[in-house]
């Protein structure tokens, strides 16, 4: 009963990795919701029409108004790598204590980095949380490669 009881805490833990997953992809939910509240609000203000959406956003869409579309596109791009790597550790049973506080840090800054971009949108600001959370991702990546390796 033991190992059952032991084997039961790994998995406990190794789920651990998947908390963050979830975590950014609520936050990439909650960014999805802004894009058409923004568009909405620029259409009663009669801002923006249905066609300047044909091909994408056009020319004639407002930033202020494009930025919530354009931060989601962010949250769907390099965060694909964060995705696979946790998924990785998980199902390797690599998710380290290590692991899971580097996935939570990432997931933090990309969260700095949308709150900065949705808000003030200083760029060197938005660079240095986008900058850290990459380096962190790849911190993530070298883990998991190590992992893997060792594990044969």
């Amino acid at each position: 009963m033991a190992r059952g009881a032991g084997t039961l805490n790994a998995v406990v833990r190794e789920a651990a990795i998947l908390h963050p997953v979830f975590a950014l992809a609520a936050w990439t939910a909650v960014v999805l919701l802004l894009v058409p509240v923004a568009r909405v609000r620029a259409g009663l203000r009669r801002e923006i029409g249905v066609d300047d959406f044909r091909y994408g956003e056009s020319a004639a869409v407002p930033p202020r108004v494009s930025l919530a579309n354009r931060n989601l596109m962010n949250l769907l791009e390099v965060p694909v790598l964060f995705y696979v790597v946790a998924l990785l550790l998980y199902v390797t049973a690599g998710a380290t204590a290590t692991a899971v506080a580097l996935a939570w840090t990432y997931v933090g800054l990309r969260v700095v980095h949308s709150a900065i971009h949705l808000t003030y949108n200083r760029v060197l600001h938005r660079l240095t949380a986008f900058a850290a959370s990459n380096v962190v991702l790849a911190a993530l990546w070298v883990l998991a490669g190590r992992h893997v390796a060792a594990a044969g």
